[in-house]
């Protein structure tokens, strides 16, 4: 089950963006893609170049499609590409409270796995409980995925779980938030790409972020310290969603090929894989800094923050039940998924 993780290396990078230029020449169509944090992102340096590749393979180069920057702010980003301002885009779920309900359930802490894992489990749960919701009604999901586990980052040293009472911590929406509230934490809520700005203003003590944010977001410079949680505090959920119309508009040969060969489990598999790729990165950034450190929650800190979890799982759960949906039998087939990968 670990066929990307493979297959994403430099060499296997270097030649598929080349592919992807040699392939644009010939392209009948280009989609226009929206992206947001730095151009250097592993998501905008790996993961579309990716997906990318994988669309021009599956239509034999009548399909490609460019990466451009600032054309709105990450929370606008669906509505973006609902109004074909642009074809695709990858979105945050927390960025919106309040309309996306279902994937909290992929960011509930205690699950045991990679990204990889939990982003092809969560695509897999979709179909199976989810896409009945209609929460993404009005674009063409392509891919869902989640980041690796969510850890503390901060300016001053942190060692134990009581310490983060009474901390200004950015938190990104969704489960995040309801994570920082239970371990007594002032929420400030700013998008991604604004957290170096805003520790660095001291506007923030900390941030709860994945480990790739350490390279990706520069968090080396201004939150020196991490307080890690094996497993995570909890994790991020993200779509990768399409225009309608853009889909609908191409022609039906190359919609089912997207179909049967890109889309759904395999981007989702594929775009996980690029997430725990960037932890990597951003733990051995953060290693080689002499100035930074990382800090293991002990193991009656993680007895603690087990119980704390609990509650959030309930009322998530609880949530997604009102819905209508099995939320316990979701759950169970998540954490069991997740854990045998």
């Amino acid at each position: 089950m670990k066929f990307f993780t493979s297959l994403i290396t430099a060499t296997t990078m270097a030649a598929g963006m080349l592919f992807g230029t040699m392939q644009a020449w010939s392209a009948e169509y280009t989609l226009v893609i929206s992206s947001w944090a730095p151009p250097s992102h592993g998501i905008n340096a790996i993961m579309w170049p990716n997906l990318i590749k994988m669309i021009e393979e599956a239509t034999d180069g009548q399909v490609t499609a460019e990466i451009k920057y600032g054309l709105a702010p990450p929370p606008s980003q669906p509505d973006l590409v609902q109004d074909g301002a642009a074809d695709l885009t990858w979105m945050f779920h927390g960025y919106n409270p309040g309309r996306y309900t279902t994937t909290k359930m992929l960011e509930l802490p205690g699950y045991e796995g990679s990204a990889e894992a939990a982003s092809n489990v969560y695509w897999r749960a979709y179909e199976q409980f989810f896409a009945g919701a209609n929460e993404h009604d009005g674009l063409k999901l392509v891919g869902l995925m989640t980041h690796g586990p969510g850890q503390l980052h901060s300016n001053t040293l942190v060692t134990s779980l009581s310490e983060i009472d009474g901390m200004k911590l950015r938190l990104g929406g969704g489960v995040s938030g309801a994570v920082g509230a239970a371990l007594g934490a002032t929420g400030i809520r700013v998008p991604a790409p604004k957290v170096y700005e805003t520790l660095a203003s001291n506007a923030a003590d900390g941030v709860m972020m994945p480990l790739e944010s350490r390279k990706g977001f520069k968090l080396t410079e201004v939150a020196q310290n991490v307080f890690e949680m094996p497993n995570g505090f909890y994790r991020g959920s993200f779509a990768i969603v399409m225009n309608n119309d853009a889909f609908n508009n191409l022609p039906e040969d190359i919609q089912q090929a997207l179909e049967e060969k890109v889309f759904g489990l395999a981007a989702s598999t594929m775009a996980g894989a690029v997430w725990d790729q960037i932890d990597v990165q951003g733990r051995e950034v953060t290693v080689a800094a002499s100035d930074n450190s990382i800090n293991v929650a002990s193991a009656a800190d993680q007895a603690a923050y087990g119980e704390i979890a609990s509650k959030i799982i309930d009322d998530v759960m609880a949530e997604v039940s009102a819905m209508g949906i099995d939320a316990a039998v979701a759950h169970a087939f998540i954490a069991s998924e997740m854990a045998a990968y």
